[in-house]
């Protein structure tokens, strides 16, 4: 197999320079975890990972986690404070 031109390497360094700034769009990305959970990235600086069980218990109480949050707006950090 012949190395790669500098052109190649250049070429190649610009798409995954584009491929890394893509990400930090805000983009949210799931991958599975050696021990079986799922991990969302893309909500902050590190991975959330919970097992399936207990992302269905999160996702069973969604109503009432934006009534929290709702309730609870005047003491939370929002962003655009």
């Amino acid at each position: 197999m012949a190395e790669p031109t500098y052109e190649e390497l250049k070429a190649r360094l610009e798409e995954l320079e584009k491929k890394k700034t893509g990400q930090r769009s805000g983009a949210l990305e799931f991958r599975v975890g050696e021990k079986g959970g799922v991990s969302v990235y893309g909500l902050g600086r590190f991975p959330v990972t919970l097992y399936y069980e207990q992302w269905i218990r999160l996702l069973d109480r969604t109503e009432d986690l934006r009534a929290f949050l709702e309730e609870n707006k005047g003491k939370l950090k929002l962003k655009d404070q």
